[in-house]
């Protein structure tokens, strides 16, 4: 899927602006965080490179993979991880405060089933990740861009859902959230057409709550305060 990450220009020659998973999140570390990026990276970490990986190489087993796209600071993907120990998990984030707070948890919850990576997932998506392999892609509360002239900038586009379907298994599902109902209406329009994608809810677009996502703190609050929050799955069947 190289025209998801290669430079386009427009007519006036001019660079446009390439899809990314991501908006760049540097914070400060805290001494925990950096710690747990110092002590745990040789063992949870992946570093990114241009060659494809083996996930029995890399978990030592035969495992499905679920990888989450921009884990924030970890804690829903450490439950799933630990509440699911016959699965591997591989979490992409860039905000490296967020990854150190991740493998900080992995590490408390003494987990072994868990991967995570300091990058940008449309690149990792394209050098790294083998086809077919992975059983679950999941993509909980990105980025809404609420403002009508940069929807062009979510990351749910017709291109992104086609470089998750080329590396989902058949069978394999691509599992989203958000907490804007626009955003939930538009990933639901984008990925009801995008090809080989077939959509899991038996009662209009979206799904109740699978008991595999957590319930975040932040969700909690939302549901206090009365907000929604919707969650799509669709499964690749070609």
């Amino acid at each position: 899927m190289t025209d998801v990450i290669k430079p386009e220009f427009n007519e006036d020659g001019k660079l446009v602006r390439k899809i990314r998973s991501f908006v760049r999140r540097e914070g400060r570390l805290t001494k925990g965080q950096e710690s747990a990026l110092t002590e745990c990276w040789p063992a949870m970490g992946l570093d990114f490179a241009e060659s494809r990986l083996d996930w029995k190489e890399v978990f030592g087993n035969d495992n499905p993979v679920v990888l989450e796209i921009g884990f924030g600071m970890g804690a829903s993907l450490v439950e799933m991880a630990k509440n699911a120990p016959e699965k591997n998990f591989v979490g992409i984030e860039v905000h490296r405060p967020g990854v150190g707070a991740c493998l900080m948890a992995a590490r408390e919850n003494n987990l072994t089933n868990l991967r995570v990576m300091c990058h940008d997932a449309v690149e990792v998506f394209a050098s790294m990740i083998p086809d077919s392999s992975l059983a679950t892609v999941q993509l909980f509360f990105p980025d809404p861009w609420h403002k009508k002239r940069h929807h062009k900038r979510r990351i749910v586009q017709d291109a992104f859902a086609q470089m998750v379907r080329e590396k989902l298994a058949i069978g394999g599902v691509f599992h989203m959230a958000t907490d804007w109902e626009n955003y939930a209406e538009h990933m639901a329009e984008v990925m009801n057409v995008s090809e080989g994608y077939k959509n899991q809810a038996t009662d209009g677009d979206y799904i109740p709550r699978p008991e595999e996502r957590p319930l975040t703190k932040f969700e909690q609050r939302g549901h206090r305060l009365g907000h929604g929050v919707w969650d799509l799955k669709f499964e690749r069947i070609a």
